[in-house]
C-alpha cells in the first residue's frame, strides 16, 4: 500500500494515522495535464499544482466533496491568478484543500512541516524537559526532565517554574511559544531562568539530540498483592515499537501477573509502529486492513512472536485516535484485551505525508482501514468492554502524574477488571498459561472479584 506507483515507484512515501508528522517524506514530480505547462512556468505556481497532482493521484474521497472534474476545474481556476509571495500561493493551496472538506488532508507550511517530523521521529534538538502550564497559576512548570539530557544533567527538577527564557519573560507564552524559543541547533546554548522554592536562578543548557521515548511504565501492586505493569503509550512515533519492546521485556522480568495499557489521549501516530506493537501482544489472528480508492486491500496479520500473553486492559478515551484505534480494535476483535474507558475518536482514514518542493508538505488521506472484524470506525469509534468516565471534576484536578495511580478512577476499574481477568486466567496460581484467544476475557467480564 506505501508504495507509490508510476514514476514515483522508487521512492516509498510514510504512513500516517493521524496529525502527527513524518520522517522521510517523498518530493513529486509535477504531472502536467495537456497544454498547461505554462501555468506553472512560476515558483509559488510549482507548489500549487504539485499540491494538485497528490490529491489527483492518491486522495480517498469518504464525505462526496472531490470529484475529477470538478478538481480539474479548480486547478485552472487557482493556477490561472497570479502569486506575488509565498503567502499567497500557500493560502490558495489551504483554499483548494478546504474544498475537500476532510481535516486530515491539509497543507503544511516549512516549519510546520518540521515540526511534524520531530514529532514522529522519535528525536529533537533541545535540552529535554517536558513543559506544562500550571492549571492554577499559568506558569510554565517543568512536568520531568528526560532522563540523561543537558537539563536532567544540570539538576533541572520536577516544578521548576521557568520564569525566563534567554532573558525573554515567560508570563503569558504559552508551552507552545516556549517550546520553540528553547529548540535550536546541537550545540548551541539556552539559558533558562528557574524559580524554586522561592529562589531565581540562571541555567544556562547546551542543546543536544534528545531521543523522545514514547513509554512510561511503572509496577502497581493492588490490595490483593497481584503485581500489575501499567504502561502508558503516548504517541505511535519512530520509537513506539522498540520502547514497548523493551517495557514489556523488563516488566515480565519483574513477574507482573497482568498489564495495563494506557492508550488514553493518545492521537495516534505511525501505523508500522501501531503494527509492530499489536505484534507484540498478538501470537496470531488478523490486525488491520487498509483499503485505498483503487479497491486495493492490504491486510496485516499477527506473526507469532507475541513477547507475553499475560492478561490485557486497554484504558481508552475520546482522545485515543488512529493508530490507537488500530491497536485497540485488533486487541479487543481477537479477544486479547479488555477495553475500558470510553468511545474512542473515531478516526479511520490513513493518511501519507508528502514533502513538496519548497521545504513545506502535505498530509493526504489515501485509505481507510477496518479492525480484524471488518468494523469500520470512522466517525464512530471503538466502543469500550466496561465504561468509565472521568468527572468533569477529576479532569481538572488529575496531574499527569497521577495517572496509572489510585487517584486515577478509569485506572481504578481498569484494575478491577484486570483483576477479574487474572483470577480467571489463573495467574496467580500458574496452573496454565493465558490464552487470549480462550473463553478468558469474557469470564473476566463477568466474574466477581474475590
Amino acid at each position: 500500500m506505501t508504495q507509490p506507483r508510476g514514476s514515483r515507484s522508487r521512492h516509498r512515501a510514510l504512513i500516517v494515522l493521524a496529525g502527527a508528522g513524518a520522517v522521510g517524506a517523498i518530493c513529486l514530480p509535477p504531472l502536467l495535464l495537456p497544454g498547461s505547462a505554462s501555468l506553472v512556468s512560476d515558483s509559488p505556481k510549482e507548489v500549487i499544482d504539485q499540491t494538485w497532482q497528490i490529491v489527483f493521484r492518491d486522495y480517498l474521497d469518504t464525505n462526496g466533496k472531490y470529484t475529477t472534474d470538478k478538481w480539474k476545474d479548480l486547478r485552472r481556476q487557482v493556477l490561472s491568478k497570479s502569486y506575488g509571495s509565498t503567502k499567497e500561493s500557500y493560502e490558495a493551496i489551504r483554499g483548494m484543500l478546504a474544498t475537500l472538506d476532510d481535516p486530515y488532508t491539509r497543507f503544511l507550511d516549512p516549519r510546520e512541516f518540521k515540526e511534524m517530523q520531530i514529532d514522529t521521529s522519535g528525536e529533537l534538538s533541545g535540552v529535554g524537559i517536558q513543559l506544562s502550564l500550571d492549571k492554577d497559576t499559568k506558569e510554565l512548570t517543568v512536568v520531568s526532565p528526560i532522563e540523561g539530557s543537558p537539563a536532567s544533567r544540570a539538576g533541572v527538577m520536577p516544578k521548576d517554574v521557568i520564569t525566563a527564557i534567554d532573558g525573554k519573560s515567560t508570563k503569558g507564552m504559552t508551552t507552545e511559544d516556549a517550546v520553540k524559543l528553547i529548540r535550536g541547533k546541537a550545540g548551541s546554548t539556552v539559558t533558562l531562568q528557574l524559580r524554586r522554592n522561592g529562589k531565581l536562578v540562571d541555567t544556562p543548557l547546551v542543546r543536544a539530540r534528545i531521543e523522545l521515548h514514547a513509554v512510561d511504565t511503572q509496577v502497581n501492586t493492588s490490595a490483593d498483592g497481584t503485581k500489575i505493569g501499567y504502561i502508558r503509550l503516548k504517541q505511535f512515533n519512530a520509537n513506539a515499537a522498540k520502547d514497548m519492546a523493551e517495557a514489556l521485556k523488563d516488566l515480565e522480568k519483574q513477574q507482573v501477573q497482568g498489564y495495563v495499557l494506557d492508550l488514553r489521549s493518545n492521537p495516534g501516530g505511525l501505523l508500522v509502529a501501531s503494527i509492530a506493537i499489536a505484534r507484540q501482544w498478538l501470537n496470531e489472528g488478523v490486525i488491520v486492513s487498509t483499503k485505498t480508492r483503487d479497491g486495493i486491500q492490504d491486510t496485516k496479520r499477527a506473526v507469532g512472536r507475541a513477547l507475553t500473553e499475560r492478561p490485557l486492559v486497554v484504558l481508552v478515551n475520546e482522545g485515543s485516535a488512529s493508530a490507537s484505534e488500530i491497536l485497540s480494535g485488533a486487541l479487543q476483535d481477537n479477544h486479547r484485551a479488555v477495553l475500558v474507558g470510553e468511545t474512542t475518536c473515531g478516526k479511520g482514514l490513513v493518511q501519507s505525508v508528502r514533502g513538496l518542493i519548497d521545504g513545506s508538505g502535505m498530509t493526504v488521506t489515501i485509505a481507510k482501514y477496518l479492525t480484524p472484524s471488518g468494523r469500520d470506525i470512522h466517525k464512530h469509534g471503538i466502543d469500550p468492554d466496561v465504561r468509565a468516565k472521568l468527572s468533569a471534576r477529576e479532569i481538572q484536578s488529575l496531574r499527569l502524574e497521577d495517572l496509572g495511580t489510585q487517584k486515577d478512577s478509569q485506572y481504578r476499574v481498569a484494575e478491577s477488571t484486570l483483576l477479574k481477568q487474572v483470577k480467571a486466567a489463573g495467574s496467580l496460581t500458574k496452573s496454565r498459561p493465558y490464552n487470549p484467544a480462550s473463553a478468558n476475557v469474557p469470564a473476566a467480564l463477568a466474574a466477581p472479584v474475590q
